[in-house]
């Protein structure tokens, strides 16, 4: 069962291989709800009123957070873990859409009244969430403007990635595309173990995130290793290089 309790807030591309270690470290709470773009230029005190209507929410690892088809009830924003969104092709074949960080909103925005869901949210790793109903959180963005616009900012900036995306898939070779979604991924849910950067997911998710086949990321990933740049796991990637995967996409 999933675990929801009121929320006591206590508010107070071009990846740069420097920024890694930075963004990639564990994010409190209240830290992530401060700096997510569902919040940026709202006071800290419309913050805490905002954040008063909602509930906190934890998700076990693979727990299907919404199906497909599912009708929209909420809006749920990240706090910890990662979140994969996806859609099945006509084929029944799955490719991933994006993966949800701390301080993102889980799922559509924009079409929140009576819709439904037109992909699938999993919790990759155990996960944490504030949650609203609709009702509740349209009625916020009709007190507070800033969140309508926030809202809508996201949905517009989801598309631009959408787009950037279709372009690479339509006009770079696999291998520096694969290079280039991995330094994307150390940026946005890139963990800290040991002394390298791991990406928690799976081959087969890679090839999904990245419109390719399986045998094509394990024949790349496999050559990478031997070169030193990764090392690989069943349901994971360490990037022991950053600057080698700089290279293969052709980042300076």
């Amino acid at each position: 069962m999933l675990n929801a309790q009121p929320i006591v807030p206590t508010l107070g591309l071009r990846v740069r291989p420097s920024a890694l270690e930075a963004v990639v470290r564990p994010c409190p709470d209240s830290r992530c709800i401060e700096t997510s773009p569902l919040f940026a230029d709202i006071p800290r005190v419309d913050q805490a009123k905002i954040l008063s209507s909602a509930l906190s929410r934890k998700f076990t690892r693979r727990h299907t957070i919404f199906h497909a088809g599912d009708l929209n009830r909420e809006v749920l924003l990240l706090t910890e873990g990662c979140v994969k969104i996806t859609q099945l092709g006509e084929s029944g074949s799955e490719i991933i859409l994006r993966l949800n960080a701390p301080g993102e909103l889980v799922g559509a925005v924009g079409e929140l009244r009576q819709g439904a869901h037109s992909s699938t949210a999993e919790a990759l790793v155990p996960c944490k969430a504030v949650v609203w109903n609709i009702a509740g959180f349209e009625a916020l963005s009709e007190r507070y403007p800033l969140l309508q616009r926030n809202t809508m900012r996201i949905l517009a900036r989801r598309l631009q990635e959408l787009e950037g995306r279709f372009l690479e898939i339509s006009t770079e070779r696999v291998a520096p595309r694969l290079a280039r979604e991995l330094l994307r991924l150390l940026a946005h849910v890139g963990r800290k173990v040991d002394d390298v950067v791991e990406v928690h997911l799976s081959r087969e998710e890679l090839a999904q995130l990245t419109g390719t086949t399986l045998f094509t990321v394990s024949r790349l990933l496999s050559s990478w290793e031997q070169g030193g740049i990764v090392s690989l796991r069943l349901q994971a990637v360490s990037v022991k290089s950053p600057f080698g995967l700089l290279g293969l996409c052709g980042l300076k």
